[in-house]
């Protein structure tokens, strides 16, 4: 009987091993491959494609846009690196090249003031008849209504901190959508540099340079009214 139980036992013992070297096996695995590979952009597609990331006050603050913007370089995807105060010089810009056939696809990102000018440069774009097809603000510190629509504009901002959700107006056309990330260890100053945050934002880039083969969405006309005051020049500087 003794020895049936010691056989009882090692079998038991080698049974567990067993299952122990198959889970360190599957952990190994895990380890190398923690996610499925994200789709990038085809090299045609990156090569149209214009991202405009705008920084917050005094240009000190908002430096994780300039790593978000070297990892879009990385996959061929060109970019601008400038304050928030530069957005209608850039918003001409921008529309010169979709003019020409440079581009097809625009997209935004803002951090801060930055983020509070995205949905003027959207209006100066709109009103000069190009769509944007994305538009990312991260934090934006001032009330701010959308009144013209990029294809889809996400405010990502912390909503116990100085970040605002973002409105819309009235017959605003386009997807918005306000994510709260309170809690979820980011600051103002860090939301940029945070590295979840930068991977969902560059992810969101890919994906909207993806779908940027669809029909883009109609914009206002030449001659539309716009909102005289920018909401970018008024505010006080904060960052």
């Amino acid at each position: 009987m003794r020895s049936n139980g010691r056989h009882t036992a090692g079998a038991s013992q080698l049974s567990a091993l067993r299952v122990w070297a198959m889970g360190l096996i599957l952990l190994s695995a895990v380890a190398i491959n923690p996610t499925p590979a994200r789709a990038a952009p085809s090299q045609a597609a990156a090569a149209t494609t214009h991202v405009y990331l705008l920084r917050g006050v005094l240009n000190i603050f908002s430096l994780g846009l300039d790593t978000i913007g070297a990892r879009l370089q990385a996959q061929g995807i060109p970019v601008t690196v400038a304050n928030f105060v530069s957005w209608s010089s850039l918003a001409d810009e921008a529309a010169a090249a979709y003019k020409a056939g440079r581009l097809k696809t625009i997209v935004l990102v803002g951090h801060s003031s930055g983020a509070t000018a995205l949905p003027d440069m959207i209006a100066k774009l709109n009103q000069l008849g190009v769509p944007v097809k994305l538009a990312i603000g991260l934090d934006s510190v001032f009330k701010t209504k959308l009144s013209t629509g990029a294809e889809r504009y996400i405010n990502i901002y912390i909503g116990d901190g100085p970040g605002e959700p973002v409105r819309a107006a009235a017959g605003l056309r386009g997807k918005l959508d306000n994510v709260d990330v309170r809690g979820s260890g980011v600051g103002h100053i860090s939301i940029d540099k945070n590295e979840a945050i930068q991977r969902r934002v560059i992810a969101e880039i890919d994906a909207a340079i993806m779908r940027s083969r669809a029909p883009a969405m109609p914009v206002a006309e030449h001659g539309a009214p716009r909102q005289a005051r920018s909401a970018a020049a008024t505010a006080p500087a904060r960052n």
